[in-house]
């Protein structure tokens, strides 16, 4: 019995399935059942039936290596039905979501679908509410604009892009209004399109006098589009269509309705693409029109052809009294037939813009001839030439017989001492020329020398411009000296000579003394230090009757001790003589 009770342990029968235990474990168990079968060596046939029977137990478990494969079975399958349904339900999705691509002719006959827009450009996948936001912004932006244009007479809305449908929108502010006599639409990416939305407009509307749609691409349709509709409108007397991508073909339009608009006095037509053809078409407009009286030409592509042209045109023409014909490439020729021109027209031309035409001397001849037979022209700019001195002793013994030329702009022609000396002996007898501009000419120290020796107690020049003109200090001691006598220059600019501080100890000198004439003088770019601006400060305080109101010293090399210096001049000035001086650092 005891030993029957001792060996009952491995009778006890165990599940047919193990627990997740490790291989280490699964071992240890085995070899326990090998020790309890084997620890009685005399317990008779009982005890040895017994032990085999644990040992065939024992035996006829299943296989440890069948025991991990059951385990990742169990792992394995549920990952493989989640994996299975995910990847259905992703092909459902992308079959619901993702339409099918089509042919490229379907593609083509058919429409776009609705619905949301998208791209891959940064910012644009927004929300639709941030979409409807901006186009309430933009929707009331355009009301603002409307109602200025109800309520003021001159309203200015350049560089707002709001395009052809804004225009369609603000135009009907214009119809009936009784209000607004001057608008500027320029650089707002009107396009032809947009200009059909004046069609009725205009034609109703007899207050609004100034019209600006400059730098909108409206090229030649836009211009006929719009001349078709000008034709009709009596009120419009300004019409500015500048670096609109305007051609001959857009030029011709213009001037068919030149041949029937009775109301537009000026009309600009700068920096576009009209050549020869274009010109031509002008001119015959301007046989038939007589109330233009200001083209604006500059910047285009007449040549000498289309300078021709114009000329014939002008004979016939009694009212055009300003020209600008600036940047036309005319050259020497074409000057030539402009000039020979004039004298015969039936009107009186005021004001001629012939710079940057590629003259030389040979053609300022022609400029002096007709300069001296003039008896209207009050206002004529030769400025980036190369007509050099020789040129410019042909147009100051013109003006020497000329007494209506008051503005003459002589910069930029390769003017040098001898040119500079012809214009001094002008200015001895002539008392008419009140602006002169020799800016860009390297007269140097001699050539200010021969001008300021005249100046200092002949002439009548107002406004003098000798910028660029490498004057330096030494030159500038003769325009000091000259600023002391002088009772008649109020306005002087003598940028980037190379003053330095000598200069402007120079300029200084003369400040001190009072001048009742000088208001504005300008010493940009031209070196000057501290110590010139302290001797600057110094004649601003010592003159109590200082006349001058505007004092440019920018670009030079100022520390925070000169611009101190001057601003404390400024101050002192305002608190003795309560007159405002306006300091540009």
């Amino acid at each position: 019995m005891s030993c029957s009770t001792s060996y009952s342990l491995p009778r006890v029968f165990f599940p047919t399935t193990i627990p997740n235990t490790s291989r280490r474990r699964s071992y240890g168990s085995k070899s326990l059942f090998v020790k309890a079968a084997s620890s009685s060596g005399n317990g008779g046939s009982r005890r040895s039936a017994s032990s085999r029977r644990v040992y065939k137990q024992s035996q006829s478990q299943s296989p440890l290596s069948a025991v991990p494969a059951k385990e990742i079975a169990a792992f394995i399958v549920p990952a493989g039905a989640f994996v299975a349904i995910t990847f259905v339900l992703w092909k459902l999705v992308e079959k619901l979501l993702i339409p099918k691509p089509s042919s490229s002719s379907s593609v083509e006959n058919k429409p776009s679908t609705q619905g949301m827009k998208w791209s891959f450009a940064p910012g644009t996948n927004l929300l639709s509410g941030f979409s409807a936001k901006v186009e309430r912004a933009s929707r009331q932006r355009l009301n603002e604009f409307a109602k200025e244009l109800r309520s003021f007479r001159s309203v200015d809305i350049s560089g707002c892009n709001f395009g052809d449908e804004g225009l369609i929108f603000l135009a009907e502010s214009l119809a009936y209004n009784q209000t607004v006599e001057e608008v500027n639409f320029a650089a707002n990416g009107i396009t032809a399109a947009g200009l059909k939305a004046f069609d009725g407009i205009l034609q109703s509307n007899i207050v609004l006098k100034t019209l600006n749609l400059s730098g909108n691409l409206i090229g030649d349709e836009g211009a006929k589009c719009l001349c078709g509709i000008m034709v009709d409108n009596a009120g419009i007397e300004k019409l500015q269509l500048n670096s609109i991508d305007l051609g001959d073909e857009g030029a011709k339009a213009i001037a068919e309705m030149l041949k029937k608009n009775s109301s537009l006095r000026i009309l600009e037509l700068n920096n576009n693409m009209i050549e020869y053809s274009g010109f031509a078409s002008l001119a015959g407009a301007l046989l038939e029109n007589n109330t233009i009286q200001t083209l604006h030409l500059n910047g285009n592509y007449g040549g000498a052809l289309g300078a021709a042209a114009l000329a014939k045109g002008l004979e016939g023409n009694k009212s055009l009294r300003i020209l600008f014909l600036h940047g036309n490439s005319m050259g020497d020729e074409g000057v030539r037939v402009l000039m020979s021109g004039f004298p015969s027209r039936k009107g009186r031309l005021q004001h001629l813009d012939i710079g940057n035409n590629a003259i030389s001397s040979k053609g300022a001849f022609h400029v002096a001839e007709y300069i001296k037979k003039t008896k209207s022209l009050l206002w004529l700019n030769l400025s980036m030439n190369d007509i050099g001195d020789e040129g410019v002793e042909k147009i100051a013994e013109a003006l020497k017989q000329n007494r209506t030329i008051t503005n003459i702009d002589l910069g930029g022609n390769n003017i040098h001492v001898k040119g500079a000396n012809a214009i001094a002996e002008v200015l001895k007898d002539n008392c008419v020329i009140t602006n002169l501009e020799l800016g860009y000419n390297p007269i140097g120290p001699d050539g200010a020398k021969a001008l300021f020796e005249v100046l200092k107690f002949h002439g009548n020049i107002k406004t003098l411009s000798i910028c660029w003109c490498e004057i330096g200090a030494k030159g500038t001691e003769f325009i000091a000296d000259a600023l002391k006598y002088n009772s008649t220059i109020s306005t002087l600019d003598l940028r980037a000579n190379g003053l330095r501080d000598d200069g402007a100890v120079c300029l200084a000198r003369s400040l001190k003394v009072v001048n009742e004439a000088l208001t504005s003088l300008d010493l940009g770019f031209n070196e000057i230090r501290d110590a010139g601006a302290f001797a600057i400060a110094q004649a601003l305080k010592a003159n109590e009757d200082v006349k001058i109101t505007t004092l440019n010293l920018a670009s030079n090399f100022l520390t925070k001790l000169g611009q101190s210096a001057l601003t404390d001049a400024k101050d002192h000035v305002y608190e003795m003589t309560e007159k405002e001086v306006t300091l540009v650092f």
